[in-house]
């Protein structure tokens, strides 16, 4: 699995896309490999979330929607390959009449906010689906995490808990996995004691909202020659460009503080796919630890 390489328009920017496309993957393919201003990854973001009602938005409406410039909306469509905002909108009707009527991420929303929270955790579970139906590339990817020794495992701010989680499992059936869980010089030097142990690979949660920090560190691993697999929400984050496999995985922004669940459970899914690409190496490490745990009691009995 490798970043997605950009969309190359035929007769027009939508020509060649499949209806049978469900309406948010054609979406995505508009507009995946579009190098985007932060305003106009402003307006990708809602136009993702509110197809139905941006597809017949005037340039102006839409604009002020999102807090942009009609200007920028303008240069927004043209960076798509669109002669003008009109010829964009007249696209995207046809993929918003096929959007189904609970949305676009399949949410029902109700007065209720605790169910629409729970709801949209549900969509962005669902939505992981899209990574078993194709293990495969799952399965790749875990080949070359577990070939890579030692695997660094990056978190910081509201990322570090699912790194966390995700460490503490990898380290069950990997040999050596590090974790930068501290920004500024010690992530640096324990990327580059990384690579000078012949480390291959850094997994990088990097979860809205996106430390500046984690930014620098992937900088600092393409420097390092390191490659990334970024496991963040949305596939037009600002950093895709550092990213050598970009994993975008749901997150739930309905509550106070956003909720983990979907990448919690992708974590677990990453995880599996570890643990098969090296399933004699997983198997001994794992009695070895079931055999200390019992001669050592690290847990209560039933």
């Amino acid at each position: 699995m490798t970043a997605s390489e950009p969309v190359t328009p035929t007769t027009s920017p939508v020509a060649g896309s499949s209806p049978t496309l469900p309406p948010a993957d054609e979406l995505l393919a508009l507009l995946d490999g579009r190098r985007l201003s932060p305003a106009q990854r402003r307006i990708a973001h809602y136009l993702l979330e509110n197809l139905t009602e941006v597809a017949f938005l005037s340039s102006m409406e839409l604009a002020e929607r999102v807090g942009v410039s009609q200007p920028s909306v303008t240069r927004f469509a043209a960076t798509l390959g669109f002669s003008g905002y009109p010829e964009l909108r007249a696209a995207l009707r046809p993929i918003a009449l096929r959007v189904p009527e609970a949305g676009l991420h399949g949410e029902r929303l109700t007065g209720n906010e605790l169910h629409a929270a729970l709801e949209s955790d549900q969509a962005n579970l669902e939505a992981l689906h899209k990574y078993a139906a194709d293990p495969d590339r799952l399965a790749r990817l875990g080949g070359d995490l577990a070939a890579s020794e030692p695997l660094s495992v990056l978190g910081l701010r509201m990322s570090g808990p699912v790194a966390s989680y995700f460490a503490y499992g990898a380290a069950r059936i990997h040999p050596s996995v590090r974790v930068i869980d501290t920004p500024g010089s010690p992530a640096h030097e324990a990327l580059l004691q990384a690579s000078a142990a012949g480390g291959t690979w850094l997994v990088a949660f990097v979860l809205p909202r996106y430390a500046a920090e984690s930014v620098v560190v992937l900088r600092t691993a393409r420097e390092l020659g390191i490659r990334t697999a970024v496991v963040t929400d949305v596939p037009l984050v600002p950093f895709k460009h550092l990213a050598d496999v970009l994993l975008p995985v749901g997150v739930g922004s309905r509550s106070v503080f956003d909720s983990h669940a979907a990448p919690m459970a992708f974590a677990a899914l990453l995880l599996q796919a570890l643990a098969d690409a090296a399933p004699e190496r997983t198997q001994e490490r794992l009695e070895a630890y079931e055999a200390l745990a019992d001669a050592r009691g690290f847990y209560v009995s039933k």
